[in-house]
């Protein structure tokens, strides 16, 4: 029986040894049979591999939602369906196809040479698609005649887009549309989104309009084969022609390459990316023998490039494209019946107030405000790019970086005394002056600033961080600012270094530390009166603030730990001049940078909405107003939603993009700074990481 007993547990460890080596095998999720055999021949070779076979993208994505596969590789349309909530998907490699193109491609479409018609006189036309949903084959084409009015669609409360398109012209192959409607009438095989259907993905796509079956084939710019471009040009949007290598010139938009997606597992993810590698034996980017073309990854791949760990499918896409996504749901519409804007707050007293002003805004029994929640600015940056949350005001370091993701400033927070300028419409921001705070008789220089206490607003923000910082690194080209200091608190920072060590958080014993550092108003020393108070009362040497931190909580005007400050307690550090530092009522004379105020972000589509709401709201709570609710002060907190010292809020000329509105001096500052990796954010790297991510 020991035997026995012995061999029973032997044996079971055997089948849990399989079971786990089973687990850390790379399930790739396939298409069709097609792909299945490349797949099985890679797992041949490289055994990290295992294959498994679903009935179109949206199979596959179930499938790994629910754990029976890990991985595939889908055009952008399918990668916005795999991040929506239900399957919560991202992205984790891209495919880069090379000079000139990286990871982005251009969406392109092609006719025959001689046939005569332009973009304008589509209606009525045969067309050729990749697949219905895809981004070259679908959602940029139509997108785009919707966007320009040549297809006249009232929603999806009116009828689909699909009846819509189906009505725009005579016949289609449209892979994936309902069997027997004009939109399969050209297809060849079951007009189904696989390789069953010949005419399927680009080269089909190409297929259909060589074959004569359709007028133009909406692809991308690298799907004519070379020896056939002659035969071919490209119909521009602007009523020309062109050669089919001048898709730059002609194009109907850049979109983000094709992408690896898989589960929000860091462990998978890298197991992935491994296994890849392993097989670069393998022609991963070659469909030669099989039948078909395109076959788990894009035949024009060069490379694979790892993702921005921070990476969803949002942030991946960019505004552009999923403003084109839209455009083709028809969200627009039902936001802006709303007549309501959902602000962002940072942090449970920012939330606090917002419901306070929500509450107030109801008109006619309908708020005007309403409020969402996110921990840092970086997660309300993602809130209002995903469309779960309108706009925030930020300072301009966050200007910056929302710019960088597709969001444009629509409103400027100004300062100034009297109300006049208020009722001003100027082309020139209100600004500010970035300071550099002592306590009296420190004795410090700013060139002694070197293995010294520092206090800062937050990382990546404007006066606290990329104005100091930036002058600091002209003068060391050290990237490594953690060097410089001996230590810091800079809110933001990564929480176990030195740039995080005078950081107390929340002041509560309980829960205190786990809020240390964090770019929130839950961190004592965050913002303009918490680096003051890491001054006062955290030992650092030096405050980087505005040049109305000092007055704004001093004389009795801050809260309880600054009742006795007073503005003779500091002085500023002048970086150049005659003296080295100056009273703080000199920061004229005595400042590090002149920069931008801070301004109202949001998505460029959403701006003219949120701009008439503010004004509307600003002339009910704003600063000579008499109500309840004042929108300029902060009962439990300082500068919440937007700073104390706010007198009203001015419209940015629409015509004004994040970089005009910051200012070529700061911009130069900042992106110097940005020479540094540690100086971009995560959201920035996730926002950047190609070129397709910003409007053209």
């Amino acid at each position: 029986m020991n035997a026995l007993l012995a061999a029973a547990v032997l044996l079971g460890c055997l089948a849990l040894e399989l079971v786990a080596s089973s687990d850390q095998k790379v399930k790739w999720c396939l298409k069709s049979e097609q792909e299945k055999k490349k797949c099985d021949d890679l797992a041949a070779k490289v055994p990290r591999f295992t294959c498994v076979l679903r009935h179109g993208s949206e199979e596959c994505i179930k499938a790994i939602k629910e754990g029976h596969a890990d991985a595939i590789t889908l055009d952008g349309g399918d990668v916005y369906k795999a991040g929506l909530t239900n399957y919560d998907l991202h992205p984790i490699i891209a495919e880069d196809y090379g000079k000139d193109s990286d990871t982005c491609y251009y969406a392109v479409a092609v006719v025959k040479k001689g046939t005569g018609f332009m973009w304008s006189q589509l209606k009525g036309k045969k067309t050729c698609h990749t697949g219905l949903g895809k981004s070259a084959g679908w959602n940029i084409p139509v997108g785009t005649l919707v966007a320009q009015g040549d297809i006249t669609w009232g929603g999806q409360e009116d009828e689909s887009i699909l009846k819509a398109f189906s009505e725009f012209v005579s016949a289609s192959c449209v892979p994936g549309a309902q069997k027997g409607s004009n939109l399969c009438q050209l297809c060849k095989g079951d007009c189904s989104r696989s390789h069953r259907e010949p005419y399927y993905d680009y080269d089909g796509a190409f297929q259909c309009l060589k074959d004569g079956a359709g007028d133009v084939a909406f692809v991308k710019h690298l799907t004519v084969p070379p020896s056939e471009k002659a035969g071919y040009e490209l119909l521009c949007k602007d009523g020309t022609r062109k050669d089919i290598d001048e898709y730059k010139s002609c194009h109907l938009a850049r979109v983000p390459a094709h992408a690896v997606v898989s589960r929000k597992e860091p462990e998978l993810a890298s197991r992935i990316w491994d296994s890849l590698q392993a097989a670069q034996g393998f022609p991963l980017f070659s469909s030669e023998g099989y039948g078909a073309k395109n076959l788990m990854f894009k035949d024009s791949t060069v490379r694979l490039v790892q993702l921005p760990k921070t990476t969803d499918s949002f942030l991946y896409l960019g505004a552009e494209y999923m403003s084109t996504i839209r455009s083709l749901k028809k969200e627009l519409s039902s936001d802006i019946q709303s007549k309501a804007i959902k602000w962002c707050a940072v942090s449970r007293v920012e939330t606090v107030k917002c419901d306070t002003w929500s509450i107030h805004s109801v008109d006619t029994g309908v708020a005007k405000i309403e409020c969402q929640q996110a921990p840092t600015v970086d997660e309300c940056i993602k809130k209002i790019m995903r469309k779960e949350a309108d706009a925030m005001a930020v300072d301009g370091g966050e200007v910056y970086s929302a710019g960088k993701c597709g969001l444009v400033p629509a409103m400027v927070e100004q300062y100034d005394e009297g109300t006049e300028t208020c009722n001003m419409f100027r082309s020139v921001a209100s600004s500010y002056y970035a300071v550099a705070v002592v306590k009296k008789n420190s004795g410090l220089t700013w060139t002694e600033l070197k293995e010294k206490k520092s206090c800062h607003t937050g990382m990546g923000r404007t006066a606290g961080w990329n104005v100091p910082m930036g002058l600091i690194h002209n003068q060391t080209n050290d990237c490594d600012f953690s060097k410089f200091f001996a230590k810091s608190c800079a809110p933001g920072a990564d929480p176990s270094s030195n740039l995080c060590e005078l950081c107390v958080g929340s002041g509560k014993a309980v829960s205190g530390q786990e809020h240390k550092c964090k770019a929130s108003s839950e961190e004592l020393f965050y913002g303009y009166a918490g680096a003051l108070r890491c001054l006062v009362e955290g030992d650092g040497d030096v405050a980087f603030m505005k040049h109305t931190t000092v007055k704004e909580n001093s004389g009795g005007q801050g809260g309880q730990w600054a009742k006795d400050l007073k503005p003779s307690d500091f002085e500023l550090l002048c970086p150049s001049g005659l003296a080295a530092t100056m009273p703080v009522e000199q920061y004229e004379k005595c400042h590090l940078a002149k920069v931008p105020a801070h301004a109202v972000v949001t998505r460029p589509e959403s701006r003219q909405e949120v701009v008439a709401i503010l004004k509307e709201q600003q002339g009910r709570f704003g600063h000579s107003s008499t109500a309840g609710f004042k929108m300029f002060q902060s009962k439990d907190g300082k500068n919440l939603l937007f700073k104390d010292s706010t007198k009203c809020l001015q419209e940015v000329p629409s015509q004004q993009s994040y970089e005009d509105f910051l200012g070529p001096e700061y911009m130069a500052s900042i992106r110097s700074l940005r020479q540094c990796a540690s100086s971009v954010s995560d959201l920035e790297q996730a926002c950047t990481f190609h070129t397709c991510q910003q409007k053209a």
